[in-house]
């Protein structure tokens, strides 16, 4: 090899190798310190790509997870003011209960219809509740819904009651007969847009339960009958929908005459005596047992909450929330003045019927808010599941393996100290050609 000055190739060899071990040095530096072994692209330009989209894809279950919590929150303020409401309603039947008691005089049926009329105005203010400013149970967040007629419907009577049938013929539904006489007196009593009427008459010969819907001479309501052999719709819902009895078995059913909120049949109540005043009974059992069947809604449009609960676009749950307003629960009229009252015994009979229809409603609203709230419940837990699983992914593919960053630091050390060394010995190669020139 030629001895030359000019050119130390020893020493520039050296010096490469040194550069590349300093690099090496601070890459190993670099994933000790950061933890990672992906610190940029150009460590691995595929990994950092995958793992960058499930960095995103936790951030968004994470934000989808928030979203559930908030949600479950929004419900349980929901909850909160209809359960209170279902406790006035309980207090409501209560003091119809003590109002339709003769042991009362008519200035106690006055003072508790002080104290209705109090629960009344609760019962509103508790449709007021907000959650970050949003009106939840005022029926401002219901679904797309048509308007719809409250049904009422019987299924205590016999399967081949029709809407024609002479009450001195009816039969319960073990085929007993109710052995009303034409001799009997009845009484009806109904709640419609917070208005009590009650009609009264004896039973005659002809009297079937169609007359029953009669008030003042005026029809409140039309009756149907499913036939034994056939059973038929007695309706349609709020979604345009046939409506049938439960199990399809024939039933009476009570329908308001006009769909809508005002025309709801809130409380119907039968009573049946004989010409002694003794009360039948066996019979009123089964006459007075039309149960709200379907409330009565006005035609909205689409107003319901939705809730986004995924990573992706439009995986949302959609929730409507009824109205919990008195008028709606079938309590109060619409000029905000006409309201169930307890005042006469009669009076207080009808509004025990609509307190219970009203609790209904209200129990139906709980059963769908609780409903939510599980889902929710379980949506969150799966967010929890689904992110804590891509990190454990990301995590593979990104974070450095501090034990083996630590041997490969402590390699490159030592090298990079080696290559100091050498390099400096290949610069003190070319002080030989000194001697050559003495």
């Amino acid at each position: 090899m030629a001895m030359v000055v000019k050119t130390n190739m020893s020493a520039v060899r050296t010096l490469n190798t040194l550069n590349q071990n300093s690099t090496a040095l601070q890459k190993s530096l670099t994933k000790v310190a950061s933890g990672m072994k992906i610190n940029g692209a150009q460590d691995d330009a595929s990994g950092y790509a995958i793992s960058e989209r499930m960095r995103v894809r936790i951030r968004s279950l994470d934000q989808a997870n928030q979203n559930s919590q908030n949600d479950s929150a929004l419900m349980k303020t929901a909850e909160g003011a209809v359960s209170n409401t279902i406790e006035i309603l309980k207090a409501l039947k209560e003091k119809a209960i003590n109002a339709a008691n003769d042991s009362n005089t008519e200035e106690d049926r006055q003072t508790i219809q002080k104290e209705v009329d109090q629960f009344i105005d609760q019962i509103d203010d508790n449709a007021l509740v907000q959650f970050n400013g949003k009106y939840l149970v005022d029926g401002s967040k219901n679904n797309v819904v048509s308007a719809s007629k409250t049904i009422l419907l019987n299924q205590s009577l016999a399967t081949n009651t029709t809407a024609d049938s002479y009450l001195t013929a009816l039969n319960n539904r073990a085929g007993d007969a109710l052995e009303i006489q034409s001799t009997d007196k009845y009484q009806v009593s109904w709640v419609m847009n917070g208005v009590t009427m009650t009609t009264s008459g004896t039973v005659g010969t002809e009297t079937n339960l169609t007359a029953l819907m009669k008030v003042g001479g005026e029809d409140k309501a039309t009756l149907t009958a499913q036939s034994d052999a056939s059973p038929t719709t007695i309706g349609t819902d709020k979604y345009n929908v046939d409506v049938y009895t439960p199990d399809k078995a024939p039933g009476v059913a009570l329908l308001s005459l006009t769909t809508g909120v005002t025309s709801q049949i809130s409380g119907f109540t039968i009573s049946i005596t004989d010409a002694q005043g003794n009360v039948k009974k066996a019979a009123n059992a089964a006459l007075d047992a039309f149960k709200q069947y379907q409330r009565a809604e006005n035609e909205t449009g689409d107003k319901s909450l939705t809730f986004h609960v995924g990573s992706e676009a439009n995986v949302a749950i959609k929730v409507g929330i009824g109205d919990m307003r008195a008028e709606a629960l079938g309590l109060k009229g619409s000029n905000g003045s006409d309201r169930v009252r307890v005042t006469t015994k009669e009076n207080a009979n009808a509004a025990i019927n609509a307190i219970e229809n009203a609790l209904a409603k209200a129990l139906d609203q709980q059963t769908t808010i609780g409903a939510i709230e599980a889902r929710l419940e379980y949506t969150s837990a799966n967010l929890t599941t689904s992110s804590e699983n891509v990190q454990a992914s990301e995590s593979t593919i990104r974070d450095a393996d501090m034990a083996k960053e630590m041997t490969n630091y402590t390699k490159n050390n030592v090298l990079l100290q080696s290559a100091q060394a050498m390099l400096a010995q290949a610069n003190q190669n070319s002080s030989a050609v000194l001697s050559l020139l003495q």
